[in-house]
């Protein structure tokens, strides 16, 4: 167990200055780390791979939990056992050899297990549901030092909130997650020039009606960047893309996003069977650290009025960069899992990300264009994502229905009545890894 006081994070818009960092290795590091708290009074954050951080985190114990990054493969049962500190790559990579894939999100350098905590929407989400669903087993250090392994039978309601709660009830220190047999899709992105963008999200979510549960889709609009690591046709473009992950065979794949192809010439088209080892090419999320501040609201559905007028919002007219994202949802998505969890809004026919950087950007004002963009959709609002909040912990409302998140603060004090891991559920600490 180190304590070094350098705190390295892929989100640096949030400033890390804890009292006492402790780098973990294992499981007892984590225990006496959290008992150590415990006795001194302070309060306990924690930090993976910190693609999202719940805000500034100020005084008190972060345990890192990056060095806890083993990963093991059972091929028989389909199941991986994956460390706190496991990037969603490490698991992607050692499942493949075996024909088998995790329910991983677009970044290879996620931490899996925060990911997971808070539901984790991946790219193969309406076919087998949110990674949370598949979970056979947690292990945590709750407030007063104990390891505990929660399963359905053992610590049930630990299972349940941990499963969509965040990290609110303790450390994780690993768990175990059923794998799905998947060894290729087809997939890849299509980007059209932005000054169609309107017409291509009416296209496109009348595509969705029609796609199978085996199509997992999410078009993105942004202005890119003039810079030269990015391919010359989206060089300082207003642009949107469509991203499709599908795993049924390649030549219905194509049949499939014959649709999108035909709303006219596209600037560039990687649409390609691959491994699932490339998947992370699909979206192909920045690699590198960067300070940004997003928000993701659930949506019941969403009319292409209403996408036109979100965009108006956020596009090249916008007081500040901004990225958005539409995410379909449905299919699995919407079906309760076998044993009951915490994840929240399965009615959801839409999530609507925003993303911004903060170079030079006044969180002040990336709250207020939010605000708008809130305002537009406020017909089809459900609520919030918790592992969409990058950068936002300072505001935790509408995560959970009011049913869930009663459940989940009697489980804080059953679990944590001296508010080790933050005060009211409500305004505790949010996953910290989302993409």
């Amino acid at each position: 167990m180190s304590t070094t006081p350098a705190v390295d994070s892929f989100q640096t818009g949030s400033a890390i200055r804890p009292d006492l960092l402790v780098e973990a290795s294992d499981a007892a590091d984590v225990r006496a780390a959290v008992r150590d708290a415990a006795a001194r009074g302070l309060s306990v954050a924690v930090h993976a791979t910190g693609h999202g951080l719940p805000g500034p985190v100020e005084g008190g114990v972060l345990i890192s939990t990056r060095r806890m990054d083993g990963v093991e493969i059972d091929p028989e049962r389909h199941t991986a056992r994956i460390g706190a500190g496991a990037t969603w790559g490490a698991v992607v990579a050692a499942a493949a050899p075996h024909g088998l894939a995790p329910l991983n999100g677009s970044s290879p350098g996620v931490g899996a297990v925060s990911y997971t905590l808070g539901g984790g929407l991946g790219i193969l989400a309406r076919e087998f549901g949110y990674a949370a669903d598949h979970v056979r087993s947690l292990d945590v250090v709750t407030a007063d030092g104990v390891l505990r392994h929660a399963t359905p039978d053992v610590e049930p309601d630990l299972f349940w909130g941990l499963r969509g709660g965040g990290h609110r009830l303790g450390v994780v220190t690993g768990l175990e997650i059923g794998l799905v047999a998947v060894d290729r899709l087809y997939g890849g992105a299509l980007a059209f020039d932005g000054e169609a963008a309107p017409e291509v999200l009416r296209r496109y979510l009348e595509w969705t009606r029609t796609v199978p549960d085996t199509c997992t889709s999410s078009p993105s609009a942004m202005r890119y960047p003039d810079m030269p690591q990015l391919p010359e046709a989206l060089r300082g473009r207003y642009v949107v893309s469509v991203r499709v992950a599908y795993t049924g065979p390649a030549a219905d794949g194509e049949a499939l996003v014959a649709p999108l192809r035909a709303i006219g010439p596209a600037l560039s088209d990687s649409l390609r069977e691959m491994p699932y080892t490339e998947s992370h090419t699909i979206h192909s999320d920045p690699p590198f650290p960067h300070a940004y501040y997003g928000e993701g609201l659930m949506l019941r559905d969403l009319d292409a009025g209403t996408a036109a007028r979100v965009l108006e919002l956020t596009g090249p007219k916008a007081p500040m960069m901004t990225v958005v994202q539409l995410n379909h949802l449905g299919g699995a998505l919407a079906v309760p899992p076998a044993h009951d969890s915490a994840v929240p809004h399965r009615e959801a026919g839409f999530l609507l990300r925003l993303l911004s950087p903060l170079d030079g950007t006044d969180v002040t004002a990336v709250r207020a264009l939010y605000a708008r963009v809130a305002a537009e959709t406020a017909p089809y609002a459900l609520g919030r994502a918790l592992n969409f909040s990058f950068g936002g912990g300072d505001r935790t409302d509408g995560f959970h229905s009011t049913g869930t998140r009663e459940r989940l603060a009697g489980l804080v004090s059953r679990y944590d009545p001296a508010s080790l891991f933050g005060g009211a559920y409500e305004q505790g600490p949010v996953s910290r890894d989302a993409r």
